[in-house]
């Protein structure tokens, strides 16, 4: 199938899901990020903190509730430094500033929670991993979004060792025909069932 018709797909089939079976599916994708997390990084590493990026959800839209798995890093790894991004529609990017429980957020007119500009965004390259954004993704970690290319080019500047994971509410479809040269693949994907491991040798 191509994006499109994915896109649909998956946006219809997000919706239809109740709120219970949404709220389910949420928890357990925290709990799995969060045990797979442990594993593979450092929280109490003391050369420089570690910086999680995150998308925070339009929750209208049963995108995933990532605030869950936010406020468990703040309680959890407190050392561990989160972000989130603020669109900036006229130039087609992203500015990325840190978040913490003291943090003022604005909707943007999409109604995505953001947080409110200060004068120190970080650089791409300061994110040690990446939560991305996605309706579907294959097993080549390639992924499905709203089509209009702010993670591919976020992701296309960050460091060759920041982690792009990806958060699905469904297990991977057969390879998605219309990849293009700019697509920027994931690393894994975080569904309720399992952690998938989508370039060979990372982890």
């Amino acid at each position: 199938m191509t994006k499109a018709e994915l896109r649909t797909h998956y946006f219809a089939k997000r919706t239809a899901l109740s709120e219970t079976e949404w709220s389910t599916a949420c928890d357990r994708i925290n709990a799995r990020f969060l045990s797979w997390f442990e594993g593979h990084f450092e929280p109490t590493r003391t050369d420089r903190p570690l910086v999680i990026h995150t998308f925070l959800p339009i929750v209208k839209n049963r995108e995933i509730d990532t605030w869950r798995i936010v406020r468990a890093l703040w309680k959890q790894f407190p050392q561990v430094q989160t972000a989130a991004p603020v669109t900036i529609i006229a130039s087609g990017q992203m500015n990325h500033y840190r978040i913490g429980p003291d943090t003022e957020f604005n909707n943007s007119r999409y109604g995505i929670p953001e947080p409110v500009p200060d004068p120190n965004p970080l650089p791409p390259t300061a994110l040690d991993l990446v939560l991305v954004p996605l309706h579907c993704f294959d097993r080549r970690g390639h992924r499905v979004g709203y089509g209009g290319g702010y993670y591919d080019r976020f992701l296309a500047r960050c460091r060759p060792d920041c982690r792009k994971i990806g958060l699905s509410l469904f297990e991977p479809v057969g390879a998605i025909q219309d990849v293009d040269a700019g697509d920027v693949p994931l690393d894994g994907c975080v569904t309720p069932d399992a952690f998938h491991s989508l370039q060979i040798n990372l982890f």
